[in-house]
């Protein structure tokens, strides 16, 4: 396949993968890299410098809130849980990946139909 195709933007489904991750319950930044990893929007691991962008942003926006804690061994860390807002963000992107879903599926069949 050319490396032309399929190209786009995968940090776009960098919120609604956190947001999925934090809909199971609370989590800190590294453990948050690890679940979203597995989603298939990035390749790789994720950069924690685009994780905690995101992470902030949405904390600010009010679709996630934060605390430290400091409990345990090791340094404190800072725990993410997602908020009632944040719960209607993620039903929107899955309104919006089904829209898209749909979308492709109707242009693969078009395609096959034409060959």
């Amino acid at each position: 396949m050319s490396k032309k195709a399929g190209g786009g933007k995968p940090q776009r489904y960098v919120q609604p993968s956190l947001l999925m991750a934090l809909k199971s319950g609370p989590s800190y930044g590294y453990e948050l890299i690890q679940t979203i990893s597995g989603y298939g929007f990035l390749r790789g691991e994720a950069p924690p410098g685009m994780i905690y962008r995101h992470l902030r942003q949405m904390d600010e926006e009010g679709f996630v809130e934060s605390k430290w804690d400091a409990e345990g061994d090791g340094p404190a860390k800072r725990v993410y849980s997602i908020t009632p807002e944040g719960l209607e963000i993620l039903e929107a992107w899955i309104i919006h990946m089904e829209r898209q879903r749909d979308a492709l599926e109707s242009f693969i069949v078009r395609y096959k139909e034409s060959v």
